[in-house]
């Protein structure tokens, strides 16, 4: 029976309703959720990332969350490690495991085994940010890595390099006895979500929460280099009120949802339908299997 339990992997993009519909699953089937959230594994930063609080969670086992401090750094094969030794825990205690996320390159890391170089991430890292912007360019150059976009960013060009060291080498499709669906949701539908959101973070102190986390580990920390963080900083600079503040946080969310739907659309195995088909679906396999909780 153990092993017979399925992977359930539920994508989409944010506030497309991917955590209410893996805590409703995980209450009625016996599961236990892994967050594939990139941000989402910092500490201290619940607000910003739009963590589901401990009542949102309802009891159910929430993994993935909270694994290091904001100055910390967390690399995809980090996650690939821990994610995979969590799904083999909870199918071993007889649970159901569910992967849940918007961070396209951790859910693809599980669904495609990625292998990664066989230098060390943190070696590697560390020999990268010793180098200056140029000596980064030059790098890309030499090794046939396509620049990023922002070529100016020290960031974004160690990322590119790192992303590179992932093989070409990975599994064609997913593995045996895993599900995976897509939340699709109107732009409209979205944006008034997104708004609403949005509102609230500011409401509960957003700011306060990022000033904080930056007193400690410096603005331009690993967790706070991009999403609202930005935004936030230059409010903080009276660069924006929060009116505008909030509008930016709106037009930040509405871009992450294009990149993360650009990316989901290109995996092949994903079955796509709005909320409640998503849902009716999962329904359906899992009480065929007869995984309902005794």
């Amino acid at each position: 029976m153990k092993n017979s339990l399925p992977l359930i992997v539920i994508v989409g993009p944010t506030a497309s309703g991917k955590t209410g519909l893996s805590i409703k699953l995980a209450k009625k089937f016996n599961g236990e959720i892994i967050s594939a959230d990139s941000r989402a594994i910092y500490r201290g930063l619940d607000i910003g990332t739009a963590k589901p609080s401990i009542e949102e969670r309802q009891g159910i086992i929430h993994w993935g969350i909270d694994l290091v401090n904001p100055g910390e750094y967390y690399t995809v094969a980090d996650f690939k490690r821990y994610a995979g030794t969590k799904i083999d825990d909870i199918r071993s205690r007889g649970h159901l495991p569910i992967l849940v996320g918007g961070s396209g390159l951790y859910i693809d890391a599980i669904l495609f085994n990625f292998e990664f170089g066989n230098l060390p991430i943190v070696e590697k890292r560390t020999t990268l940010q010793k180098m200056d912007i140029l000596e980064l360019q030059s790098y890309c150059v030499k090794n046939n890595i396509k620049l990023p976009d922002n070529i100016r960013n020290k960031r974004h060009l160690i990322r590119t390099i790192e992303r590179d060291g992932i093989r070409g080498e990975r599994s064609k499709c997913p593995p045996n006895n895993t599900i995976v669906v897509g939340i699709t949701t109107l732009k409209k539908t979205l944006h008034e979500r997104i708004a609403k959101r949005a509102e609230c973070m500011i409401k509960n102190n957003v700011v306060n929460e990022t000033t904080m986390a930056a007193d400690e580990f410096g603005w331009n920390n690993e967790a706070m280099t991009g999403n609202i963080y930005s935004i936030i900083k230059k409010y903080k600079k009276c660069v924006l009120n929060e009116k505008e503040m909030l509008q930016e946080f709106i037009k930040s969310d509405m871009r992450l949802v294009k990149k993360q739907m650009t990316w989901f659309r290109k995996n092949p195995f994903i079955v796509w339908g709005d909320l409640a088909s998503c849902e009716r679906y999962l329904m359906q396999i899992l009480e065929s299997r007869q995984l309902e909780s005794k």
